[in-house]
C-alpha cells in the first residue's frame, strides 16, 4: 500500500502518483472496463435523474489516442506478458478472488461502488449522498467520452476473443466490437479513488487500494490485458485533472466534499477480496 506524506491538494499530484503506480506495476495485470452505453443503464440512474446528467468535459478536452499511443505489439515482451497474465489467471476460476473481480463487474450495484463505501467508512448512495453520486456518475459521462475515441482508434481486442478459457461474467455479443484498450472500468475505478481521497484525506490509502483493486478485477475476470488497466488509470487521471479546470466540476466537488464528510458512517461489514 501506497502511504502519503499528506493529501492531494493538486491535479499535478494526481497525475505523478498515476505515473508512479504504472511503472511499479508494469509486471502485474490488472482489471476494468464499462460496457458500452447502449447495453447498459446504470442502477438506480431514473430514481435520481442521472439519465439527465452530462458529463463535465467535451469530446475535444483530451485527445486521449495521442497521450497514451498504442497497446503493446502482441509479440512484444509487453504484449507476451499480457497474455501470460490472462492465461495464467484462469486458474483463479471459484477463488475469492474471483467472486470479488464478479462483484467489481457492476460499478454501481455490484462491489464497486461498495468498495468505497468500505474505504471511505460512509455510505455512498443515491440516497445518502446525493451530491456525491452526482460528481461520481457525470465523471463515469466523462470517461465515456474520454475513453472511447481511444478505444475506437487503437481497437485491441480483448483477451478472451478467441479463446474459451473460463472469464468472471458471462459472455455476450458486445464484448466482440467493444474494444479492450484502455479499459473504462479502471478509469472509472482510478479516477472516483483519487477523487474521494481529495475529498477525505485522511482515507487515502484505503481509497486507492480500492480504486486499484476495481482495475485489478478486470484481468482477473479475464475481460481486459495488464496494459489496458494501466492505459485506463493514466487516461483516468488526466481526465480529472482536466476536470479541475472545469468551475461546474469545481462547484460539484465542493458539495460533495462538505456532504461525504457528514454522511451517514458506514456500519455494515465489508467484503473481503
Amino acid at each position: 500500500m501506497i502511504r502519503l506524506s499528506k493529501p492531494f491538494t493538486t491535479t499535478v499530484a494526481v497525475a505523478a502518483l498515476t505515473l508512479a503506480l504504472g511503472a511499479c506495476s508494469a509486471l502485474r495485470p490488472v482489471m476494468g472496463v464499462l460496457r458500452p452505453a447502449h447495453a447498459r443503464t446504470p442502477v438506480d440512474a431514473t430514481a435520481y435523474g442521472a439519465s439527465k446528467l452530462r458529463g463535465y468535459l467535451g469530446p475535444d478536452a483530451i485527445d486521449g489516442k495521442t497521450l497514451l499511443g498504442p497497446p503493446p505489439a502482441p509479440d512484444s515482451l509487453r504484449g507476451q506478458a499480457d497474455r501470460q497474465a490472462y492465461e495464467q489467471t484462469r486458474a483463479l476460476q471459484g477463488s475469492p478472488r474471483w467472486a470479488a473481480a464478479i462483484r467489481d463487474n457492476d460499478i454501481w450495484a455490484g462491489g464497486a461502488l461498495e468498495r468505497y463505501s468500505c474505504a471511505a467508512g460512509r455510505q455512498i448512495s443515491s440516497q445518502a449522498t446525493p451530491a456525491v453520486w452526482k460528481l461520481l456518475h457525470r465523471m463515469e459521462l466523462d470517461v465515456r467520452t474520454v475513453g472511447t475515441p481511444a478505444k475506437d482508434f487503437y481497437n485491441r481486442s480483448r483477451p478472451m476473443i478467441g479463446d474459451d478459457r473460463p472469464i468472471c461474467i458471462p459472455r455476450e455479443g458486445w464484448m466482440k466490437t467493444n474494444a479492450s484498450y484502455p479499459s473504462g472500468h479502471a478509469m472509472v475505478g482510478w479516477s472516483w479513488a483519487l477523487v474521494l481521497a481529495e475529498m477525505a484525506p485522511a482515507n487515502t490509502d484505503a481509497l486507492l487500494g480500492a480504486g486499484k483493486a476495481i482495475g485489478d478485477s478486470r484481468w482477473i475476470c479475464g475481460v481486459h490485458y495488464q496494459s489496458d488497466v494501466e492505459a485506463g488509470r493514466v487516461l483516468g487521471a488526466a481526465m480529472l485533472a482536466r476536470e479541475h479546470a472545469e468551475p461546474q466540476f469545481l462547484a460539484d466537488f465542493a458539495k460533495a466534499k462538505a456532504e461525504l464528510a457528514k454522511a451517514p458512517s458506514r456500519t455494515a461489514a465489508c467484503p473481503a477480496d
